[in-house]
């Protein structure tokens, strides 16, 4: 029987298109280290890969399966800066932090390729991105982005993109024009991550599956995490539990908050040669954004859903059709052979969260959408971080994040209602 994740429903394409998922055993009683990890996706992964690797004795634990998170389940898309357009952050922060958060994310995309290149991982890249216009009139917007892209962060990649040649990469009339990044491109993200869990058992790091933490508090100048099954003291701890904080800490539940996101894989779309003939990944401009892609094989993979609520759909496949259909009406009728859902961890500003929340302990996430390429880095940014190598990290850990309104009590339904309502802004 087909393993199915407690935490987000459905089985995903990319569940069932792994050849072998390893498991790891749960914790079984008291355990110390140097640093302790709670959250198996990529961020703490690579943050205990990296400290394995220097010498760093790391236990890490997840609550689920290793992949049952975002890390596991999302887009694929890997995408290129942060959140914001640069000259958008570049108004807020100046050219200096906005270059630096920019670099940041060029070095993380390439951090992320290299690292799958050095471990063998297949994870199936393909390259290329469009960003496209669901609404008229941004297209001196857009035009000026690949231009500041180019002369003022040195990134030569974007193309604009008018509407007939939107319409012919989109392979569908209903943009009026977008961005072509060559630059990027967009993978299968569980492989990368049952790959990476690997690496970082190889490496020396202790990973225990279906070990969710209960608690987390410190004496004598050690942090102590417990378990249903044990107890792990540490010097150090990472957070990486992103839109799965729960209650376990409240100064990232308070920061970091998690939506609702679904996704549906058609079948192969070989009567359909005009739907993305270049096979890149796509995303629009509804603040509610809808992404799509093809996979290796030849299916859509669409991800989206305008109505935001706290619940789950009974039929993710009718709400992921209906969102195609608008789309590429040809694809109305089509098959989809696989839909799931899951949280996306996001903040206020749609800025990464990053900051010491207690003595010793940096929590880390909230990556809005954008954490294909960011959560890997981060967590690679965090051992160097811990062992010395640099400080790159505290270009996030600079920010601004501020909490969300509301209190424990009202800050789930406000979140609610705000994208409910952004939802139907995009609409007119």
């Amino acid at each position: 029987m087909a393993w199915q994740s407690p935490i987000a429903p459905g089985i995903s394409w990319y569940q069932s298109t792994v050849a072998e998922r390893p498991e790891y055993l749960p914790l079984d009683g008291s355990r110390t280290a140097d640093v302790a990890i709670i959250g198996g996706g990529f961020t703490g992964l690579q943050a205990a890969y990296n400290l394995a690797k220097a010498g760093i004795s790391v236990v890490l634990i997840e609550g689920c399966r290793i992949g049952d998170g975002a890390s596991g389940r999302n887009g694929g898309q890997m995408g290129t800066g942060q959140r914001w357009y640069p000259e958008e952050l570049e108004a807020e922060l100046g050219y200096e932090r906005s270059k630096a958060l920019f670099d940041l994310a060029e070095n993380a995309k390439k951090y992320v390729l290299s690292f799958a290149g050095d471990h063998d991982i297949d994870m199936e890249f393909m390259p290329g991105q469009m960003n496209v216009s669901h609404k008229p009139g941004h297209d001196k917007e857009y035009q000026r982005t690949v231009e500041i892209a180019a002369t003022r962060y040195g990134y030569p990649h974007l193309a604009y993109m008018d509407g007939r040649e939107t319409a012919e990469r989109v392979g569908s009339k209903r943009f009026f024009c977008g961005v072509r990044d060559s630059g990027t491109g967009h993978i299968h993200p569980l492989k990368l991550v049952v790959g990476l869990a690997q690496a970082a058992k190889v490496a020396g790091a202790a990973i225990h599956e279906m070990t969710p933490a209960v608690s987390i508090r410190q004496s004598g100048g050690k942090t102590l995490i417990e378990t249903r099954t044990g107890k792990i003291t540490a010097d150090k701890v990472l957070i990486a539990t992103n839109a799965y904080i729960g209650n376990l800490e409240p100064v990232t539940s308070a920061h970091v908050m998690p939506i609702r996101s679904f996704i549906g894989a058609t079948v192969p779309l070989g009567k359909f040669p005009s739907v993305i003939p270049g096979s890149e990944s796509i995303a629009d401009s509804r603040f509610v954004v809808r992404y799509w892609r093809r996979t290796r094989d030849g299916r859509l993979l669409f991800g989206g859903r305008e109505a935001y609520t706290s619940d789950t759909p009974r039929d993710i496949s009718a709400h992921i059709r209906r969102q195609i259909a608008e789309i590429y009406p040809e694809l109305g009728e089509i098959d989809i052979t696989h839909a799931w859902g899951g949280s996306v961890g996001i903040t206020m500003p749609r800025k990464p969260f990053a900051r010491e929340v207690m003595p010793g302990v940096i929590s880390i996430g909230g990556y809005s959408g954008h954490g294909v390429m960011l959560s890997n880095y981060c967590g690679k940014l965090y051992a160097d971080l811990v062992t010395g190598k640099g400080r790159e990290l505290d270009h996030l850990i600079d920010l601004k994040i501020p909490p969300f309104p509301g209190g424990a009590k009202f800050r789930s339904p406000l979140l609610f209602l705000a994208l409910t309502w952004y939802a139907l802004r995009d609409r007119f």
